[in-house]
């Protein structure tokens, strides 16, 4: 049973949940049900909501996938990290007006370095 990865899915599920509960606090004040309405304050949660489901799913399933292959704990360890301080950079960067692009930038890139080296890490696995 895998037991590294799904302690890291349930820390990003409570980032989800807070990035969810901001979305709607920021929809409340907006007094918005649906779409932004044209608030930059509530389109900046929403996308910064959005992106973090966008990307959070896909690495943590190929991480999963590297861990039922038994990957080395301390890679799994690492990669799970780098995710997970990734996503939080990125939502805090985002977050902010003006926005740290600084933030945004280092971690859409340590988000895309997880997924492309778990990606990679699996096709060898699959050649080797």
């Amino acid at each position: 049973m895998p037991s590294i990865v799904p302690v890291y899915a349930a820390l990003l599920a409570l980032v989800f949940c807070l990035l969810s509960v901001r979305v709607i606090r920021a929809r409340r004040v907006a007094k918005v049900g649906i779409g932004s309405g044209g608030d930059p304050a509530l389109e900046r949660a929403i996308r910064v909501h959005g992106n973090f489901s966008e990307y959070t799913p896909l690495a943590l399933l190929l991480l999963l996938m590297l861990e039922l292959q038994n990957a080395l704990p301390f890679l799994l360890h690492v990669l799970c990290l780098a995710l997970l301080a990734a996503r939080c950079l990125h939502a805090w960067g985002v977050s902010h007006e003006p926005e740290d692009l600084r933030l945004r930038i280092a971690g859409m890139a340590t988000t895309f370095g997880v997924l492309g080296l778990a990606a990679l890490l699996l096709l060898l696995r699959a050649v080797v």
